[in-house]
Order: C-alpha cells, then sequence, then structure tokens
C-alpha cells in the first residue's frame, strides 16, 4: 500500500478459505442482529433469535461475540485506519494525518453503510448497556491508537501525553457520534468530525459577543 491511496483488497494477500468463513459468519450474525433490532427492538432482540436468523448456533455467536452489545459494536475497521495512519507520510503535519485517517474512518464505516451507522449511533444513545460497552472499548482502541502515535512521532506510548491526545481523539469521536444521533442524524457527520478535529487541535473557541 502506497502513503497516498486507501488499501485495496489488492493491496493484501488473500485470505484462507479458513478466515473467509470466520469473516462471512460474523456478518451474517450482524446482519441478523440489525434486521431483528429493526423488527422487534434492542431489548427484545435474543441471541437465541440472532442465531437462529443467522443460521448458526447460540454458542457460535457468543463464540464470535461475547455480549449482544459487542454484535452491535464491533467492527473491522480500526486495524485498517491504523494501517491508513501508518502509511501516511512521515513528513506530514500530526493534524492533517489525524485528518485523513479520520476521513478515512468516516468513508469506510458512516458513508459506505449510513443505514447501520445511524442504527449504531442510535442504540449507543438510546440504551445504556450499549454506551457502557462503547466506552469500555475505547480504552482497547486508545491502546492501539497510542501504539501507531509513538511509532509515528518517536514518543513513548505509555507516556502521560501520548495516552492523554489518544483517549482525547477516541472521546472527542465518540461524542461527536452521540452528538449525531441525539440531533436525529440530520448533520453531516463528515462536517461534525471537523468541528470536532478543530477543539481538538486548537481548543474550545471563544464565543463570538
Amino acid at each position: 500500500m502506497t502513503a497516498a491511496r486507501t488499501p485495496t483488497p489488492a493491496d493484501r494477500p488473500r485470505l484462507g478459505l479458513r478466515e473467509r468463513k470466520k469473516i462471512k459468519t460474523r456478518e451474517a450474525i450482524r446482519e441478523a442482529t440489525y434486521a431483528l433490532i429493526k423488527e422487534h427492538g434492542y431489548d427484545a432482540t435474543t441471541i437465541e433469535q440472532i442465531a437462529e436468523r443467522a443460521e448458526v448456533s447460540p454458542s457460535t455467536v457468543f463464540r464470535y461475540f461475547p455480549t449482544k452489545e459487542d454484535i452491535v459494536l464491533t467492527d473491522e475497521y480500526d486495524p485498517v485506519l491504523l494501517e491508513e495512519l501508518r502509511a501516511r507520510p512521515t513528513d506530514e503535519p500530526w493534524p492533517d494525518t489525524v485528518r485523513h485517517v479520520m476521513r478515512e474512518a468516516i468513508r469506510t464505516g458512516v458513508e459506505e453503510d449510513a443505514e447501520v451507522a445511524r442504527l449504531r449511533t442510535h442504540l449507543m444513545v438510546q440504551v445504556p448497556a450499549v454506551r457502557s460497552r462503547m466506552m469500555e472499548s475505547m480504552s482497547v482502541t486508545g491502546r492501539m491508537l497510542c501504539a501507531a502515535i509513538a511509532e509515528r512521532t518517536g514518543r513513548d506510548p505509555d507516556s502521560l501525553e501520548v495516552r492523554v491526545y489518544a483517549m482525547s481523539l477516541i472521546g472527542g469521536l465518540m461524542e461527536t457520534s452521540l452528538y449525531w444521533a441525539e440531533n436525529g442524524h440530520r448533520d453531516d457527520f463528515a462536517a461534525l468530525v471537523d468541528r470536532t478535529l478543530e477543539v481538538l487541535q486548537h481548543g474550545l473557541p471563544q464565543e463570538e459577543i
């Protein structure tokens, strides 16, 4: 993969049959879950119903996703985005790198499947268990981001500055997602993320009098 473009399937080694089957099963479970939630609501959707709709056993569902909240929240984007971050030119200003990677996150995680993105963020607002699980998962993503930042900047990934910056970015993006859902998804999500990055880079702007 070059530094200037998004990774494509041709850039990566072809997955083996076993791995392709795993991905297909994960996608079937997710699709079944989203469909059932739309039909019956989150609380009324059970693991047994999900397993039946996805044509797998309940134990298979739990093998791939420890909780129902994980089915809603887990995606495959973090490794791809970290790969994209690592591939950016080393002399590129850090704010430009972050903005580029966030735009890729929006493209792959929101624009390519806007309906699912709206459902997930709606559940984050409406279902405390989903929101709580999201906050727990932020620490895992944060550690991955710390490692990527350290590689890029030469800093210690466990330093206070790197940890604060990484978690500020992730927390800011979570709040942006919640804001988007709380306001009926009427705003352009990419524009909201740009506003978030401006605050993280320059601080809270002064109110105009």
